[in-house]
């Protein structure tokens, strides 16, 4: 049985309230201090380090360090031994250099920060109005290869982050039924279709997905000598009209019907069932947001469900594993078998069929 917490105080209550309000300062001056060179420095002193010292090693002024310290302090990033004495917090070395962290404060402050603001816009209107911050698309996606080129790097790694630890569980997944043609539908950068070539000297791949992403991907691909196992298929899947091709022995899904409504994906599956036949197996890789071993990782999803509201495109969201077995129910196929937590990622992948 669960432990019942204990309701807060008032008092409690009115501290934990004064994080949220001051939080988006206290955020940007975590990426001031690692910007700055001072987490790091202090990270690298475990025993601790004087504040005169950060200052002469790294040529800023003791008003602006000291600023930033109290600041950390109080978002739990650094501990003072004494007056003029500080060292990092457990918090402070993840701020530091943990990798999901790294990808998490860098998607925040380079892709959602400026468009965070218009939530209540986005909510009301179902439209990514933070996205005009960047330019004028519908989505993210049609304007991802045009995004500044820090935005870019940020946006990647956050995606790949999120997508590439579970890639060599669910390579063993779906080779297991020996295909020969993979459809990549949503193929971004094209790093699935590689990772399936490396694994398979036999295997043909064909990328579906917007033109700007085909752009990525061919180039990609280009350099790892893969052309002549990987194919292009240009195709917006918000465009009912457009259908996916027939003939994949198998069609692959990778962190990509997260990215629309439901009733989008429902249109989606249907234009695959439509594509497939009895023999075609279908997968599905998502990040569950209720299917996750470590809070941090639910987290982060509802994070990642807000910046699909007011920058991706709207009306996307992070979904439960029950709400998409719904979907693809509805769209005429049925899951076949569930592999949850594939690795060591936060991945579940859903094998489906057509029914029949």
């Amino acid at each position: 049985m669960s432990e019942t917490k204990r309701p807060l105080s008032a008092l409690e209550a009115k501290y934990e309230a004064q994080k949220i309000a001051f939080g988006p300062i206290f955020f940007q001056a975590i990426m001031a201090m690692r910007k700055l060179g001072i987490l790091e420095l202090i990270c690298k002193n475990r025993r601790g380090i004087g504040i005169l010292s950060i200052c002469d090693q790294l040529n800023l002024s003791e008003y602006g360090v000291r600023v930033l310290l109290e600041a950390a302090e109080c978002a739990g990033a650094i501990e003072y031994i004494d007056e003029n004495t500080v060292s990092a917090s457990m918090t402070g070395f993840m701020l530091n250099s943990d990798p999901m962290t790294n990808v998490n404060l860098n998607f925040v402050n380079d892709v959602c920060y400026q468009g965070a603001k218009y939530l209540p816009d986005s909510i009301l209107k179902s439209k990514p109005e933070g996205l005009k911050v960047f330019g004028n698309w519908p989505t993210v996606y049609e304007g991802l290869s045009q995004l500044p080129d820090l935005v870019k790097k940020s946006w990647f790694e956050f995606d790949h982050y999120y997508s590439d630890e579970a890639f060599k569980e669910a390579l063993k997944i779906v080779f297991k039924e020996n295909p020969g043609y993979i459809f990549d539908i949503g193929g971004n950068t094209g790093k699935w279709a590689m990772a399936c070539c490396d694994h398979n000297e036999k295997v043909k791949v064909k990328i579906l997905d917007l033109p700007g992403q085909l752009e990525v991907s061919k180039k990609n691909i280009e350099q790892k000598g893969f052309m002549d196992r990987v194919d292009f298929f240009e195709i917006d899947l918000l465009d009912t009209t457009q259908l996916i091709p027939e003939g994949a022995d198998a069609v692959w899904m990778s962190q990509f019907l997260d990215c629309f409504s439901e009733s989008e994906i429902v249109a989606i599956l249907e234009n695959v069932r439509r594509a497939c036949s009895k023999d075609t197996w279908i997968y599905i890789l998502e990040t569950f947001i209720d299917n996750q071993k470590f809070p941090a990782a639910k987290l982060c999803l509802t994070g990642t469900s807000l910046y699909f509201t007011f920058i991706a495109n709207g009306n996307s969201k992070m979904y439960s594993i029950g709400a998409m077995e719904r979907l693809v129910n509805q769209a005429g196929l049925r899951v076949v078998e569930t592999f949850p937590l594939i690795g060591d990622s936060y991945h579940t992948v859903l094998k489906c069929k057509i029914n029949v």
